[in-house]
């Protein structure tokens, strides 16, 4: 950065917070403290309003703003779930991009909404779920990928499905993103396949946006959820769990189409409607011993050929103890 870039970004810096302290502003932007006592009295050089007491910090005086922009208090409180859920949810590029953006909105509130602000922040906390994958790939290209949708800039990624450990290169044209669950998706229109194609993002091994430009308008990405929804085929499924084994459950039945629940006696009665019924075979093992099966009859057949397959690998000649 250089020091134009770094006065600049002092400034906002001080109308983000009604005190700075000098050795927090060395420690965001990585200089010395002569250095920042060399930027502070440039500001006041220049006509800023700086006050300064020893032991205490830097203010600005009251009143000097920089752009005339006014938040609401909803909307300061706002601004700081945003980056809670910008922190946990993206990468690095973007958590550092909202970051500054969020020093640059911080700089113009009142100075009781800057209070406000970092009082309730340490109120707000979003946790991983115990339920997903916990490791996340933090370079996701998020920015380059939305650089290129917006400059309709074609893309050429190596990527790995999930279906074979094999690297492929696509050269693609990029239509939108989307989260779901712990990862990102990127839909685009795929040149070797000719056709769309939705790749997650955390399996790109690398990307580079290309100098080539496509011209084609493709459909919305909110047309192409629609179309994902609707082509799905969805199973009910109706299982009744012991009441006393319900905490076991924590939140993993909303990941396997959780719509309902009623009381029945000493069991709740959990009714699904999910895309795979092998899935919530899988995860009904878990359950066994403390929950029952109401319907469909095909998902009791795959429960028990899965518990068929355990029972054989279990006492299978190779399984035996030496």
């Amino acid at each position: 950065m250089n020091r134009l870039d770094r006065l600049t970004a002092l400034l906002i810096h001080l109308q983000s917070k009604r005190i700075v302290k000098a050795q927090e502003i060395a420690d965001r932007f990585e200089v010395s403290l002569r250095t920042v006592y060399r930027d502070i009295r440039t500001l006041e050089l220049a006509g800023v309003p700086l006050l300064g007491e020893a032991g205490v910090g830097y203010s600005l005086v009251t009143g000097y703003r920089l752009p005339p922009v006014h938040f609401t208090r909803g909307e300061a409180l706002s601004f700081v779930t945003a980056g809670k859920l910008v922190q946990a949810l993206t990468d690095e590029t973007t958590k550092t991009a909202f970051q500054s953006a969020l020093y640059k909105i911080k700089a113009v509130l009142p100075a009781t909404e800057k209070e406000l602000v970092e009082t309730v922040s340490s109120h707000i906390e979003v946790l991983d779920n115990p339920y997903l994958p916990q490791k996340r790939n933090q370079n996701l290209n998020i920015e380059r990928i939305l650089n290129s949708i917006t400059r309709k800039q074609v893309i050429q990624l190596s990527y790995i499905s999930a279906a074979n450990t094999e690297v492929s290169f696509r050269i693609v044209e990029p239509v939108g993103i989307y989260s779901r669950g712990p990862y990102w998706y990127l839909i685009a229109f795929c040149r070797l396949r000719n056709a769309y194609r939705n790749f997650r993002i955390d399996r790109v091994q690398s990307l580079e946006s290309l100098s080539d430009h496509f011209s084609t308008t493709h459909p919305s990405l909110h047309s192409f959820i629609e179309e994902t929804s609707r082509e799905k085929v969805l199973h009910k499924v109706i299982l009744r769990i012991d009441k006393s084994a319900v905490h076991y459950l924590g939140d993993q039945h909303f990941y396997h189409g959780f719509v309902s629940q009623d009381e029945i006696g000493n069991q709740l009665q959990m009714t699904f409607l999910t895309e795979s019924l092998n899935g919530l075979a899988h995860w009904f093992l878990l359950l066994g011993e403390v929950a029952d099966i109401i319907e469909p009859v095909e998902i009791k057949t795959l429960v028990q050929q899965k518990l068929d397959l355990v029972k054989n690998r279990l006492y299978s000649k190779d399984s035996k103890p030496c």
